[in-house]
């Protein structure tokens, strides 16, 4: 036990660190003041039933800006590490104890979720609990979506999904893999077949450069899934700066390779975990900045210089690529992590609304307009997200959920 920095909490009434730092909101004092009486299991079911993925989330989360970013004790430049208690506490009833019913507020109703990544992981708990028959549609053979199949081994061991899907057979849940909702089976069948329907899916959809030679590129999220199956290195550039984009510069050092980032803008810029960005310095991989790329060829990469440039009006920091500074980089092996957005596709054939984007509509409780049970959560409302957001996205959609039921 941590008891050491578990004292060291002032136990805030109104606590930063919960109110303003997790999207999830968990209860930091609560369960801080269990865990220092030696009430772990106490602790545990309190976390869990606040977000079933603490012991996934308090790993992988940016706590630099949530939790441990918004402790009080930051003005003493001395904040409590709670995420390292949260996954202490976590782990231990995670694998400790099996999923119950609490209620019968569901009993009968039937529930397809879409996606078995952490919105469907959070909301079969949840659901389940209610009293509710769960049956889970995703388009891998197995069930964890990013978690098992984006996530790096490195950053999250593949026993926290192992166990998720051991408990939820348990429950008895039915699990369809190697399904794709909008081709092997409409998402207007669901909505007729079931009661209620949350469509979870994660944004997998890359975004695309729109540069020559682009065709010769390597997707990260299909390299993070495979690293086997593509031909790789022995130099490798990888474009971005978000989490996939280090998630793959690591996999690629990590595979022996002579690994850069480059990017158009800053570090400050960069939307990855600092945390994650440190890691892969610190693993051998280098840095570009202020690089955007204009042609990929057989041998290389043409970059171009970036700036930032301040508006005179005070505004937003822009980011400008300088003609004329094209520059050819040797490489044998582009990867793009540049944004990742929600496929769309699995509407084809429904009624749902779109607006005049093509982005599918819906109410203030995450429910689609224009059929009348299904529900959206994580990336596919938000567009690409951290773990615990999506997890907070699950819990609203799934509260709505009940009360409409």
């Amino acid at each position: 036990m941590n008891n050491n920095e578990a004292l060291r909490c002032l136990l805030c009434k109104k606590p930063k660190c919960s109110l303003q730092g997790c999207p999830v909101h968990t209860p930091v004092p609560e369960c801080m003041a269990l865990y220092r009486a030696d009430k772990l299991d106490e602790a545990g079911a309190l976390l869990f039933q606040n977000n079933p993925l603490s012991a996934i989330t308090s790993q992988v989360c940016d706590w630099r800006q949530f939790c441990y970013g918004n402790c009080v004790l930051n003005v003493k430049k001395i904040p409590v590490r709670w995420y390292e208690i949260e996954q202490e506490i976590s782990e231990r009833y995670l694998f400790q104890h099996r999923l119950v019913r609490h209620s019968e507020e569901l009993k009968g109703r039937r529930i397809a979720l879409v996606g078995t990544g952490p919105v469907g992981m959070a909301a079969a708990v949840w659901l389940y609990q209610a009293g509710a028959e769960i049956t889970l549609y995703d388009t891998n053979l197995r069930l964890g979506g990013v978690l098992r199949y984006g996530i790096p081994g490195f950053r999250l061991d593949k026993k926290y999904v192992d166990v998720f899907e051991s408990m939820f057979f348990l429950a008895g849940m039915l699990f369809h893999g190697g399904v794709k909702v909008g081709r092997d089976i409409s998402l207007a069948q669901l909505s007729a077949s079931y009661d209620a329907v949350l469509v979870g899916a994660g944004a997998e959809k890359p975004a695309t450069l729109n540069i020559p030679g682009e065709e010769r590129s390597v997707q990260a999220l299909p390299f993070l899934k495979d690293p086997s199956a593509f031909h790789v290195g022995p130099k490798v550039i990888v474009i971005g700066g978000g989490n996939v984009a280090m998630d793959a510069c690591r996999m690629a050092r990590r595979l022996g390779y002579e690994t850069w980032v480059y990017y158009r803008k800053t570090f400050e810029n960069m939307p990855a975990n600092p945390v994650e960005v440190e890691a892969a310095q610190y693993e051998g991989v280098r840095f570009k900045l202020f690089q955007a790329p204009v042609e990929l060829k057989e041998d290389g990469v043409v970059f171009r210089d970036c700036e930032n440039v301040e508006p005179e009006d005070g505004g937003r920091v822009v980011t400008r690529i300088i003609e004329g500074t094209d520059h050819f980089v040797p490489c044998d092996t582009l990867i793009t992590a540049i944004s990742e957005k929600p496929d769309y596709d699995l509407l084809a054939g429904t009624p749902v609304v779109l607006d005049a984007s093509g982005k599918p509509v819906w109410n203030e409780g995450q429910k689609l307009e224009g059929l009348p049970n299904v529900w959206v959560a994580g990336d596919f409302c938000l567009g690409a997200t951290t773990v615990v957001e999506a997890v907070a996205s699950a819990r609203k959609a799934v509260e709505n959920m009940k009360q409409s039921l």
